[in-house]
């Protein structure tokens, strides 16, 4: 054993997308869950530092870490089965970024640490949301997740279970 610090490298997956809406708009679909309902689910984010964050139904459970409207918006991230009190994963960062860009938003997506073995997965569940975040806020009609899954699914080579499983 050594009392010296260890290097490591932790996994994280980063998007920047620029949406055509205001930060204002893009901020609206990031925090009220009545307007991405096919992402957030049955779910809550409370406004303000320490508010909480409850999203699918309690699949995700997190504590919001900042809250700069409409600039930034930053949460912790964990992973629960049902039933479950105390999660299996180790907790993670989401850090969402807005800038105003031009006649557009430039979102910034950052989460991190990443196992492993789930970071095309997390890339895959990530650019969906984004691409539902994109199509709420620019007034497009939002796809089911389904959709757009698939579709991400063969970008990051992720095999998606059959349907109704």
């Amino acid at each position: 054993m050594s009392h010296d610090a260890q290097f490591t490298h932790a996994h994280m997956v980063r998007f920047v997308r620029s949406i055509a809406a205001t930060p204002d708009k893009v901020w609206s679909v990031l925090t009220n869950v009545r307007l991405l309902p096919g992402w957030y689910g049955e779910g809550v984010i409370e406004p303000g530092v320490g508010g909480r964050v409850e999203l699918m139904g309690g699949h995700i459970r997190a504590t919001v870490t900042q809250w700069q409207p409409p600039r930034k918006l930053a949460y912790t991230w964990n992973v629960f089965s049902p039933g479950e009190q105390e999660s299996p994963y180790p907790e993670s960062y989401l850090t969402l970024e807005l800038a105003p860009k031009d006649d557009a938003t430039a979102l910034t997506l950052t989460h991190l640490p990443v196992l492993e073995p789930f970071v095309k997965l997390n890339a895959m569940g990530w650019h969906t949301f984004l691409d539902m975040v994109d199509a709420a806020s620019t007034g497009a009609t939002v796809k089911p997740r389904e959709v757009y899954m698939k579709r991400n699914a063969e970008r990051y080579e992720v095999t998606l279970p059959p349907a109704g499983t």
